[in-house]
């Protein structure tokens, strides 16, 4: 009859060898097997496996688990394979074999070890302390060299990571580098545009939600890629939120800079993972093709710096939101809706005022004030000759190309999913008549895939329509562009045109505003290069008037 009833515990680390089958989970438990077999007093009762957990910590599940049957009196005996599946870590492995299995009458057998608690001369104090210390410096020399390996690699510009950044994944020919994916990079380009069109975070995750484009979590599921298991992952509803918007618009990897070793732990007896100082990221410019200019994407954080509020009716930021700042105290002027008469009056004021400090606070009227900044920006415009070439060469045919493209890419990656719904609709009658389903199951399941094949076919059809658009040059974003190529004469102010030619806007009276314009080193050099055409051509006048 056995008299201990004992727990086979298990231990599989991530930083164990894998190639050596000697450390699996299935040959650690033939060994225990065994072992017992020849040991008729001990009954195996339970069997605890913490699969991938480093032996430095002790704050493992299974292991838990296991000490609370101990206190329980469930079990009085721990069967190991070695004593470093128990532990690496010095003190703690000796406090637990000196203190608390004794404390608790437990036997403890490590089996390659040859130590038995239970026969006196299986393994005296000084031999289990040797192997605690050889297996802590064998835990500590994994760790120096796997972070040494790891910070040459950063700083190569090599990606290390377990999951690429939504629009990116990992090249074929070399696993530590980036490259745009087809599909979700055109994504990620769609939302830098509409942010520096005026929408707001919340206005792009409902466009794309409406359009049937995916999550980037939802996008790697659907798709097999790798993502982490943990947090928002574990929610059935993963879908575009404001949230996920803001963090890819601050995500400098777009420019094509790779930025590792944000986060890490401490020492290498620590595992909780901690925030490091941005003095301490690995930052390495140019380590693969960008999908966002560099430009593009400051422009992006300087509009997330603004005061950018919207309409409680719309989705839109206001024109001059952020921009707009009172000359006399420097505070960023809110807009102001009157209403008189059965009409709307909107006005931009200094919200500090006379009895806040503010001596002379202006309020104008919005209209006023687009008229006198369209004529400024119509003249700052009119004096960069360069710009007409520059923007000559926007090519629009091929812009439309590019556009039907994705569209046609977005309707083909639907109907995909289209099919694959509605074949999962379709085998939904044969589980339920081969019992593998009941019919509460049958009704839920089949009200879930025809809502879904419903949105779906919705999504089509709004990408379909977008896609005429484009092909009859009538597209929302072909309209801007047409806009932006007739700046010249600048018809039309909006948010995107202000925000790229404007920085800020002073306030200095009704009638005095000091404009401080994006692109003034621009503005500057294409002055030195008009000037200096003008003097070549003078000169080569002179000379072809003094040969003639």
């Amino acid at each position: 009859m056995p008299k201990f009833k004992a727990t086979a515990y298990i231990r599989l680390s991530y930083t164990d060898d894998r190639s050596s089958e000697s450390d699996s989970v299935s040959n650690q438990r033939r060994l225990i097997e065994n072992f017992v077999e020849r040991n008729p007093d001990i009954e195996v009762v339970s069997e605890k496996i913490d699969d991938g957990y480093s032996g430095i910590i002790f704050d493992r599940p299974a292991f838990k688990e296991m000490m609370q049957d101990i206190t329980d009196g469930n079990i009085n005996c721990v069967i190991v394979k070695d004593l470093s599946r128990l532990g690496r870590e010095y003190i703690e492995t000796g406090r637990y074999l000196r203190r608390v299995f004794p404390a608790y009458g437990v036997r403890f057998i490590a089996i390659t070890d040859n130590i038995d608690t239970a026969h006196d001369s299986s393994g005296d104090d000084l031999t289990v302390s040797v192997k605690n210390i050889m297996n802590e410096a064998y835990c500590r020399d994994i760790s120096i060299k796997t972070r040494s390996s790891l910070d040459v690699k950063r700083r190569n510009g090599d990606f290390v990571g377990a999951f690429t950044v939504y629009g990116y994944m990992k090249s074929e020919d070399n696993k530590n580098q980036l490259v745009p994916d087809p599909y979700a990079s055109r994504v990620v380009r769609d939302i830098f545009r509409m942010r520096l069109e005026g929408a707001s975070a919340s206005k792009i995750a409902a466009e794309l939600n409406r359009l049937g484009i995916l999550s980037p979590l939802a996008y790697k599921k659907n798709n097999g890629l790798p993502y982490a298991k943990k947090g928002y992952a574990d929610k059935a509803d993963c879908k575009w939120s404001a949230t996920t918007i803001i963090r890819i618009l601050q995500d400098e990897t777009y420019t094509g800079t790779l930025v590792q070793g944000k986060q890490g732990t401490p020492h290498y007896k620590i595992k909780q993972m901690e925030q490091r100082p941005a003095s301490e990221w690995v930052r390495v410019p140019e380590a693969h093709e960008p999908l966002i200019a560099r430009q593009d994407f400051e422009l992006v954080q300087r509009i997330k710096g603004l005061d950018t509020r919207t309409s409680p009716k719309e989705d839109t930021v206001y024109l001059f939101s952020g921009i707009l700042i009172c000359g006399c105290c420097g505070s960023r002027m809110t807009r102001k809706t009157n209403r008189a008469g059965g009409k709307e009056y909107h006005y931009y004021y200094c919200p500090t005022g006379k009895k806040k400090g503010c001596t002379h606070p202006v309020m104008l009227k919005e209209s006023s004030l687009i008229a006198c900044v369209r004529d400024s920006l119509k003249a700052y415009i009119d004096n960069v000759a360069s710009l007409e070439t520059l923007l000559a060469d926007i090519d629009q045919a091929s812009i439309n190309q590019a556009l039907a493209k994705e569209y046609s890419d977005h309707i083909t990656d639907n109907e995909r999913r289209l099919e694959q719904v509605l074949e999962f609709k379709a085998r939904l009658y044969e589980s339920l008549v081969g019992g593998m389903l009941t019919k509460e199951e049958y009704a839920s399941y089949k009200a879930k895939y025809t809502k879904q094949a419903e949105d779906i076919k919705e999504s089509i059809r709004v990408l379909k329509e977008k896609l005429t658009d484009v092909l009859e040059n009538r597209s929302e974003r072909n309209r801007w562009i047409s806009q932006f190529t007739q700046f010249a004469t600048l018809e039309t102010l909006d948010r995107r045109a202000l925000i790229h030619m404007v920085q800020s806007i002073r306030v200095q009276g009704k009638k005095e505003l000091a404009i401080a314009f994006t692109y003034e080193d621009e503005y500057k050099k294409a002055l030195q290069l008009i000037k200096l055409a003008a003097q070549n051509q003078q000169a080569e006048e002179f000379e072809h008037r003094k040969a003639g």
